[in-house]
């Protein structure tokens, strides 16, 4: 045998003994043989870089190359099911789909739903080609490098019998040992924990090291399938075809023919699904064949076919030990109780939020009391009740601070807030590190090579106590001893190029409370530069859409604030766009002013985010729902048939791209458009399928 064929050899065996260790747990083969196999394949491939292919096993260890991720558009737009946590609802459910299929006999396929991150996987010919997150449903991240990592998620399926084309949807999972462990990790090196799997499976998936991802031990379960030609119309007997190609699929996947095997089904796991290897927190139930989910159709929300049940959260009583605070990036105070160590869904739960002194007060907590606590979808402990019944007499009350933990000075309470804050914001140490995090983001200035790790190690070190600082930072103080000089290099670069980040994302970077990211844009295009926006009165801040008195006395308290303004002008100085681009100013305009705007589809000539910002750089605003508000959608391919329907029910007008384009560039109006709807997607509406 020669040595291609070898490569080619070697790789298919390898693939197997994956999906038979990874899938089946049912290994042939010690693990020491396994090794002796990819190092031979390693070894072979460096010797025949022309035989690379990125779907080979040695390429799951993933690298330490940095990616961008790129956005895709879903072909089929990636939904939500509606949640039900009563039993009366799925009997409502399996009633109305008797009634909907006029008295025919069904299956119901019931399974696991799984507690991770929705991805979406193309194959073709039988390898995996992509990998995209849910996103906004519409479009999402293209994981794809990362994904290949993922032991579970075949790169080559299995058989012969799999269509050419196709895609399948599941969840990305960190099952619970490797989330114990991983958090075990992060909190022996000083980094806060994860608070989920969920969380660590999605921080995960979104790093931007393939390598990392590789080390962390991801999982996936599938349970949908998208194509032409399907094997079967059973959806359940289709997934069982996708486990002999070499998908997990979950054991638990059960066909029923009865309401009573449904409510069985959901009562038998309520207790067995703390077994399992990764979070679940409900049962997804599924009319079984595709020719009947075609039939019953699907709602302005929903299908019909379909419906999720969502198991309560869990409780637990626990002694509250004591009330510790946290001081945020705004100086926002937040109460946490400390308790006695309980479990609760999987986890050892020690802490939960307070929220704020109304919060404590409303339970009149005292110290030692024994306090009810839930996780809120399995993931947030909350104190929900307490037990006053076992409260000790001389117990006593909790009493809200009023002076700073880190800094000590005195608290203020802003009229129609229920938090408190520290107003020292420039020598509060936890405000001062919070705000140079807030500045750094990929939404701000986009510094990616910087992280809380990073900032605090610079603060405790002295090199920065102000955002200003950044800018003043050198390769020799970061790196004094000359053994990481490329990566204090990589600093300093993105720190320069963040020179360049536009205006509206200054204004955000800035952190000025209240401010966030579409108020920023906002001022910026009503401003134009800074110094407007630093001069601008009470009356002409409230002349901006979307900006109130308490946003206004914000922006008008941070520009009177003198290290602010130091700091301003060393920010200046340094070169950041204090300025609104003069193309920007050009191209703007007043044509969609008062206008409201519903976005709904994937576009050919610009993406969504391109759309909505063309839309507020003419004064108009973008909203996420129609109502009898909306001036007017802008509709491209896959719009909603619900959203179709209700816009015309309204009577409000839809407009395709091509109408859109040319109404901005003033050759039309919105009152000119053609309102027959029959013309205005520019390509055929297709019919949503529902991520379940």
């Amino acid at each position: 045998m020669n040595e291609q064929d070898r490569i080619l050899n070697l790789r298919k065996e390898l693939h197997e003994h994956n999906r038979r260790y990874y899938v089946l747990n049912q290994p042939i083969i010690s693990d020491q043989q396994f090794d002796f196999m990819m190092h031979e394949l390693q070894e072979l491939e460096a010797r025949h870089p022309e035989l690379a292919d990125p779907n080979s096993p040695t390429q799951r260890v993933g690298s330490d190359l940095n990616q961008q991720f790129k956005q895709v558009a879903h072909k089929f737009p990636m939904l939500s099911l509606a949640n039900t946590y009563n039993a009366d609802d799925v009997r409502e459910w399996y009633n109305q789909v008797t009634k909907g299929l006029d008295g025919q006999p069904f299956e119901v396929c019931c399974e696991m739903k799984y507690d991770g991150l929705s991805i979406s996987l193309t194959y073709e010919h039988g390898k995996l080609i992509r990998a995209v997150t849910r996103g906004d449903g519409v479009q999402g991240d293209d994981v794809t490098n990362n994904v290949r990592t993922i032991n579970s998620i075949p790169l080559q399926l299995s058989g012969d019998n799999y269509m050419d084309s196709f895609e399948i949807r599941g969840e990305i999972l960190l099952p619970w040992d490797n989330f114990q462990r991983l958090n075990a990790e992060r909190e022996e090196a000083g980094e806060m924990p994860f608070a989920n799997p969920r969380n660590a499976a999605s921080g995960t998936l979104k790093s931007q090291s393939s390598r990392v991802v590789a080390e962390r031990g991801l999982d996936a379960y599938l349970y949908y399938i998208i194509g032409e030609d399907l094997p079967c119309d059973g959806h359940y007997e289709n997934l069982e075809m996708a486990r002999q190609w070499g998908f997990k699929i979950s054991n638990g996947m059960k066909k029923v023919n009865s309401l009573q095997g449904i409510l069985d089904f959901i009562e038998y796991w309520d207790t067995k699904r703390k077994d399992l290897p990764v979070a679940t927190d409900g049962i997804v139930l599924k009319v079984n064949s595709l020719r009947q989910q075609r039939l019953l159709g699907s709602t302005a929300k929903s299908p019909r076919w379909a419906i999720a049940y969502k198991y309560k959260a869990e409780r637990a009583c626990t002694p509250l030990l004591e009330v510790t605070y946290q001081v945020g990036r705004t100086g926002a105070i937040t109460p946490v109780a400390n308790m006695e160590p309980v479990q609760l869904a999987g986890t050892t739960v020690r802490r939960a939020t307070l929220n704020n002194e109304d919060f404590i007060r409303s339970f009149d907590l005292h110290l030692g009391d024994y306090v009810y606590v839930e996780k809120g979808g399995e993931i947030i402990p909350k104190i929900v009740g307490v037990d006053t019944s076992r409260r000790n007499a001389d117990a006593k009350p909790v009493q809200f601070i009023t002076h700073c933990p880190e800094c000590g000075a005195e608290l203020v309470r802003y009229e129609g807030e229920a938090a408190h804050y520290c107003p020292n914001d420039s020598q509060c140490p936890p405000q001062i590190k919070g705000r140079i995090e807030h500045f750094i983001a990929r939404k701000a200035m986009n510094i990616m090579t910087l992280g809380p790790e990073t900032v605090d190690d610079y603060f405790q070190r002295g090199l920065i106590h102000n955002i200003a600082d950044l800018y003043d930072l050198t390769a020799q103080q970061i790196d004094p001893s000359g053994s990481k000089r490329k990566s204090a290099l990589n600093v300093i670069k993105a720190i320069e190029d963040s020179t360049k980040v536009p205006f509206e994302r200054v204004v955000f970077a800035l952190g000025i409370r209240f401010v966030g990211v579409t108020t920023a844009k906002l001022l910026a295009r009503h401003f134009h530069d800074i110094d407007s926006l630093m001069n601008a009165s009470l009356e002409q801040l409230l002349e901006v859409e979307g900006v109130g008195q308490v946003i206004a006395e914000s922006i008008i308290r941070y520009f009177h604030d003198e290290t602010n303004l130091s700091i301003l002008q060393r920010l200046r100085d340094k070169g950041l766009q204090m300025r609104l681009a003069e193309e920007e100013i050009a191209n703007s305009s007043d044509i969609l002013k008062g206008k409201s705007v519903v976005i709904s589809g994937v576009f050919s000539h610009h993406s969504r985010d391109e759309y909505k910002a063309i839309i507020e750089q003419h004064g108009g605003k973008n909203v996420g729902s129609i109502s009898s508000k909306t001036s007017f959608i802008l509709a491209g391919d896959n719009m909603g048939p619900s959203k179709l329907q209700k816009a015309k029910s309204l009577g409000i007008e839809i407009m395709n791209e091509d109408q859109f384009l040319a109404l901005i560039e003033g050759v039309t109006s919105p009152s000119d458009s053609n309102n027959d709807s029959s013309s205005t997607p520019s390509s055929p509406v297709q019919l949503n399928l529902f991520d379940i």
